[in-house]
């Protein structure tokens, strides 16, 4: 296995912005190549970005979604990226140069170019959503250069996702990712940035969740099913939703008789194993609009 830490480190001045000493950082879970009985085939990538409230990084939703989805034959990259008292956009710029240094790597890794899915937590959906919803902002290519396609990632798996900074906000999050500045709270609202170019999406969530309310996925569900609607039969663009009852956050499935934490956490992976399965599906060639 290739298992290496790279900086990711964007001109955030170029972008506006003032930034800590500190360093975001790509760590790779990279599966050998065995020519002798895999030939010339790839493999899928999934970029994970952690939970934790734009204030730390959850580790169980970190190194342990990368070896599951490793032993499903996948290969996979975390995101560490920026906290506060850093702040939006540099969250989205890194995960932008995160795709892209993939992208620059996915000869050398053996990854299907066509297969990267960018996987996020709770506040680290909300990066990846950021992604998914705004790789064609012009922000990123006048900071970090090339070509919008070069951030693009396949498809975005949300997990319990922090979506919108309204009604429904987990507001600690939005006061770590824009210090409370309300002028920013449209921008960084991913309902409000969906349109035509937003990526596939697989969403799941619970319906009891206390720390970031259904409400999130429902809103952002129903604003890529309206574009959807609105535009030409796009053969590649999907938002499937799955919410289950009875859950709180992060925490999908039931207690194990042996150890409650290992016991959720395996159903975690799990479920999202089985996301990202529904994600390749959708890559295939998604349904249209009206089947959905």
């Amino acid at each position: 296995m290739l298992h290496t830490t790279i900086e990711l480190k964007p001109d955030y001045k170029k972008a506006g912005i003032s930034h800590s000493d500190t360093v975001a950082k790509l760590t790779t879970y990279i599966i050998d190549h065995h020519s002798e009985f895999r030939g010339d085939k790839t493999r899928p990538m999934i970029l994970i970005c952690p939970g934790g409230g734009y204030m730390h990084l959850s580790s169980r939703e970190a190194e342990p979604i990368a070896l599951r989805m490793n032993a499903h034959g996948y290969n996979a990259c975390i995101l560490y990226y920026s906290l506060a008292p850093d702040m939006y956009p540099s969250q989205l710029l890194e995960a932008a140069m995160a795709v892209d240094y993939i992208k620059k790597h996915a000869e050398e890794w053996h990854v299907n170019n066509e297969k990267i899915c960018i996987c996020g937590f709770s506040a680290g959906a909300h990066v990846a959503g950021s992604l998914g919803t705004m790789w064609k902002d012009e922000l990123i290519t006048e900071v970090l250069g090339g070509e919008s396609m070069d951030y693009r990632p396949s498809c975005m798996l949300l997990s319990y996702p922090v979506i919108t900074a309204g009604e429904f906000a987990h507001r600690g999050s939005f006061d770590a990712l824009v210090g409370g500045d309300e002028k920013l709270y449209d921008t960084v609202s991913l309902e409000k940035r969906v349109n035509s170019d937003t990526v596939p999406t697989f969403i799941w969530h619970t319906f009891e969740d206390g720390a970031v309310p259904v409400e999130n996925s429902l809103l952002m569900a129903g604003e890529n099913i309206r574009s959807l609607v609105n535009s030409i039969y796009l053969p590649r663009a999907a938002t499937v939703l799955h919410s289950q009852q009875r859950r709180p956050h992060a925490l999908p499935a039931r207690k194990s008789s042996l150890n409650v934490h290992a016991g959720l956490s395996c159903s975690l992976h799990g479920l999202t194993i089985c996301s990202f399965k529904l994600c390749e599906c959708l890559l295939e060639g998604g349904p249209r609009a009206g089947d959905i």
